[in-house]
């Protein structure tokens, strides 16, 4: 049975996607442009958004998930199809249902919801 990934990894694999997706955001608009207008938190979000779900369908990880150790899978331990991956992203963006969980698996809303986990990579290995 795969080990959760710790509160300590998923946060920071948190930290380095939104890092992430500003920089992507400045690349586009560039810095002024960034800093100057209100709604770039938006162009954020939906960048945010477009990765980790992308990233965690075709991957089983977002970018920062991949580079912290931590995959996220379905509780069969295949790859979280697209539209639950897709529900599982909206949800975390919403905020809230990642802050509701369990405490003997760490597995918020977002997981509950969608069967899915957030593993630690080194005992979580995808069946071929």
């Amino acid at each position: 049975m795969p080990e959760y990934a710790s509160w300590g990894r998923r946060i920071l694999a948190l930290v380095i996607d939104w890092i992430a997706s500003i920089f992507v955001v400045v690349g586009f608009v560039g810095v002024g442009r960034y800093l100057d207008d209100p709604s770039s938190g938006w162009w954020v979000l939906g960048g945010f958004a477009l990765q980790v779900t992308l990233f965690t369908a075709l991957l089983g990880g977002s970018f920062g998930q991949l580079v912290t150790g931590v995959r996220v899978l379905r509780e069969d331990g295949r790859l979280l199809p697209f539209i639950p991956t897709l529900l599982r992203t909206v949800l975390i963006c919403l905020v809230v249902p990642p802050l509701v969980f369990q405490s003997a698996t760490g597995r918020g809303l977002h997981d509950l919801w969608t069967r899915s986990a957030a593993y630690d990579a080194r005992s979580a290995r995808r069946p071929a």
